[in-house]
């Protein structure tokens, strides 16, 4: 069933002018479905739809016949479509008599020829002109055609009676006729031989400049080759190269092989090209895509893409190296990859804290600042830079790398002509190029470790790595807080890479050298802390709050809990790490260095009390006590003695053993810190040992002269127990010995309550053995004697036990205004000389006031 159809519209018409019977073209939109569907064809106003051919439904080639306009349209009638429309015309000439030897610039249709002797067609074709009346008769009636067929049989009788008789007839004739022909033949071909000639020469030209228009397209290709590859132009050159290859790829015509082959040889001038631009590096992954693709449309030998992942992992690598020869060449005249300048933690940066004043104003448990601030406003170190440089450039190259390698995998790379051609060889390429990209990008990530090694960790943690400072040798090592820097740098370089998808196995390298790093930067840090608690004796100010301490605990604490909390990013696991402590070597390294800070500080201590005076600043030293100041020599005279050093390191270490060394083992345990209990008990171990070691040597400095005077205080003025006079009083040596001890005692006191029991005890232990000891030695006493020598209580029917007054020993005096006996009363003996001590040093004021 016939369906609805535009009108035909005529657009063109080749020739669009030209003399009757001309062939012409005509192109349009809708010129009908087939033959049948054309009903109808004029040209200005004839119809020449005998003469039509129809070629397709935008093309119809027909003849031109006698028209009696001389311009005129075109019109197709189709039955689908109608009467169509003509947006063109064509114009009609009027033909010119041309004689045999006159020259024309059209030439005329030798088969259409009009004979004007005999009026007659000669060689008329089907289509050309409508042919003769063979009836000889105008038909306008059923017996008029009864009489054409009479007469038709009539002449068909007569030549078949007559022929052979007419030819023996006209032998002689035909002879004589062809005679006269073969004479005006030669005749004419004489006559004719240049106008044949220039027809043959013409017939030639013609049909090369057909063949050149028609052909131009492949006679033009190979300038046309070289003009769009230097305009960049090669999707025109693909596509121009792909027509002639289906036109000409296998043509027998030597011309065309010819022209053809210069064609193949720009082609491949063509890809050698496009490989050179494909492997030159740098260049972009949009660029790489675009050479692939036209390559591969090209269908280069080999295998393209995978030579471009090739050159890339190369160029990769180079950058790398590249890099750590820059850095090299940077350091040049230096002294080392780390200089004084680029370290935040030497002496130019700035100290950590300022003077603690002329006042006990630091409090114990106050909060914590960090005094590392402004370190970061120095020159980055060279190793810094050069890690932070190449991870950079790591992090610039291997995305595309990685990119590159997807679109391969997936084909994207190629288009899809090439895509289906290649489809099967490719994925046999891919199955085996899998493992081969895979370590290179192990060689990559290794080559980055290995660089990020040797420049930041000791020639035994690098793994033999090679420094990026051409070998030499690196003395100073990076600070912790450039290490967590680093730290910090690579496990953004690891997010950045794992976002790619990049399997975790091929970048376990890099989690690897952060675990090390970790642990290093965490040693770093403990040896940097323990190299400023080794400077914090120089540090000791003396000030003494109300409690005998000094700043230098809360100092020491301080610096320590900064350590630790400046730690605890690096001892954070991030997704994918592992705890710097799973492995032994590590923790053994740490709970060491961690021993080792806690015993430089027992050592500062040791040497703060050793210190003699003139090592001591005096400048600033004050004194806070709550009672009033009975040993005001502090003030005074502005020095410290070695004993009041002594208290105050003592005082320090009782701090130390109740409080701090149990807050910093709290904050190992916060940022879990292995082998706590055994830095708690090294460190508790050798803060006693030093205790006592101090207290030993106060009361050997304060007990000796005590002791060492009794005995002579006893036997001054040739005093003899065998012959003494009566007791009046109370013996200047005891005085003595009471003033010195009251003096410890207030010394103590000024400094720390709490050493008074301890010290106080000592003392008076120490001095009660001299005078047991002495006592032991005498041979015998007096009456007289007797009673003043110390010993056990009396018996009950002793008759010095009945004499008034306070009983000592075997002495027995008056009572002095004031005095009250702990553990005894008035007429009673203490138990001991120990408890008659302690209890007259209560007393002081009232004793020296009487």
């Amino acid at each position: 069933m016939s369906r609805f159809r535009p009108p035909p519209l005529v657009t063109g018409i080749s020739p669009n002018e030209g003399i009757p019977w001309t062939k012409v073209t005509i192109r349009g939109e809708n010129l009908g479905t087939g033959t049948p569907d054309l009903i109808g064809l004029t040209i200005c106003g004839h119809n020449c739809l005998l003469t039509a051919e129809w070629m397709s439904a935008s093309k119809i080639v027909c003849r031109v016949g006698q028209a009696k306009n001389d311009k005129g349209d075109i019109i197709v009638t189709t039955k689908s479509g109608g009467r169509g429309t003509s947006t063109v015309s064509f114009k009609l000439l009027k033909p010119e008599k041309i004689g045999v030897l006159d020259q024309s610039a059209v030439w005329v249709d030798e088969m259409n020829y009009y004979d004007m002797r005999t009026d007659r067609n000669k060689g008329i074709p089907p289509l050309s002109l409508r042919p003769a009346n063979p009836l000889g008769i105008e038909i306008e009636n059923f017996e008029q055609l009864k009489m054409a067929v009479a007469h038709l049989k009539r002449q068909a009788n007569k030549k078949s009676e007559g022929s052979l008789a007419y030819v023996k007839g006209g032998l002689s004739t035909f002879f004589e006729a062809q005679d006269a022909l073969s004479g005006a033949s030669n005749t004419a071909d004489t006559l004719f031989q240049e106008v044949l000639g220039r027809k043959d020469k013409a017939d030639s030209t013609r049909n090369a400049l057909t063949v050149l228009q028609r052909f131009k397209f492949l006679f033009n290709l190979p300038l046309n080759i070289e003009r769009n590859i230097q305009k960049g132009d090669y999707d025109v050159v693909i596509n121009d190269y792909e027509k002639a290859k289906s036109l000409f790829g296998k043509t027998e015509v030597q011309v065309f092989k010819k022209y053809y082959a210069e064609v193949e040889t720009r082609i491949e001038a063509l890809r050698e090209l496009l490989l050179d631009k494909l492997l030159e590096t740098p260049s972009t992954l949009h660029d790489q895509k675009r050479y692939i693709r036209y390559l591969s449309d090209l269908r280069a030998p080999g295998d393209p893409a995978w030579q471009c992942i090739g050159a890339q992992h190369r160029w990769i690598l180079q950058l790398m190296h590249d890099c750590r020869e820059g850095c090299a060449r940077d350091l040049t005249g230096t002294s080392g990859l780390h200089s004084a300048v680029s370290d935040p933690d030497s002496d130019a940066r700035p100290p950590a804290l300022g003077h603690l004043g002329h006042t006990a104003s630091l409090k114990r448990g106050s909060g914590f600042q960090s005094g590392r601030g402004d370190a970061w406003r120095y020159k980055t170190p060279q190793r810094v830079a050069f890690v932070e440089k190449l991870t950079k450039l790591v992090l610039s190259q291997l995305p595309n790398f990685w990119k590159l390698w997807i679109s391969y995998v997936n084909g994207s790379l190629f288009s899809e002509t090439a895509e289906k051609s290649g489809h099967i060889e490719r994925s046999k390429n891919v199955r085996q190029r899998q493992s081969d990209f895979k370590k290179m990008i192990q060689e990559v990530m290794h080559c980055l470790v290995k660089l990020i090694r040797g420049a930041l960790l000791p020639p035994s943690a690098a793994e033999g790595g090679v420094r990026p400072g051409t070998g030499r040798e690196v003395k100073a090592e990076l600070s912790g807080q450039w290490l967590a820097h680093v730290i910090q740098t690579l496990r953004l370089t690891y997010e950045s890479l794992t976002a790619l998808e990049i399997p975790s196995d091929l970048l376990q390298t890099i989690q690897d050298l952060v675990l090390d790093l970790r642990g290093r930067c965490v040693a770093a840090t403990l040896q940097h802390t323990a190299e400023e608690i080794k400077r914090l004796a120089e540090k000791e100010d003396w000030v003494v709050d109300s409690e005998g301490l000094t700043s230098l605990p809360c100092q020491f604490e301080r610096r320590v809990v900064q350590s630790l909390q400046s730690l605890r990013g690096v001892l954070e696991c991030r997704p994918g790490e592992a705890s710097v402590f799973q492995q032994p070597k590590t923790q053994e390294e740490v709970c060491q260095l961690s021993i080792n800070i806690m015993q430089i500080f027992i050592c500062c201590l040791e040497q703060l009390s050793t210190k003699p005076d003139a090592d001591v600043d005096t400048a600033h030293l004050s004194v806070d006590v709550a009672s009033p100041d009975l040993f005001g020599s502090i003030h005074q005279e502005l020095s410290l003695t070695p004993e009041q050093r002594l208290l105050i390191v003592l005082s320090n270490c009782c701090y130390l053993e109740r409080h701090t060394f149990r807050n910093i083992a709290e904050h190992f345990e916060k940022h879990n810190f292995q082998g706590i209990e055994k830095i708690t008990q090294v460190s508790m171990a050798s803060l006693k040992d030093l205790d006592q070691r101090l207290f030993e040597n106060y009361i050997e400095l304060k007990a000796d002269p005590i002791v060492g005077s009794l005995e002579p205080g006893i036997y001054a003025g040739y005093f003899d127990w065998k012959d003494c006079l009566p007791p009046t009083g109370v013996r200047n040596y005891l005085k003595e010995a009471l003033v010195s001890i009251i003096a410890v005692h207030a010394e103590v006191f000024a400094v720390c309550k709490g050493l008074v029991p301890r010290v106080l005890s000592r003392v008076v232990e120490a001095v009660s053995e001299e005078l047991s000891r002495l006592m032991q030695c005498v041979s015998s006493f007096s009456r007289n004697g007797a009673l003043q020598v110390p010993g056990p209580p009396l018996c009950a029917d002793d008759p010095v036990a009945e004499s008034p007054g306070l009983c000592f020993g075997r002495q027995s005096w008056k009572a002095q205004p004031g005095f009250v006996l702990v553990g005894g009363s008035s007429g009673r003996r203490p138990t001991s000389f120990l408890g008659w001590a302690v209890s007259t040093v209560v007393t002081v004021p009232q004793f020296l006031s009487s």
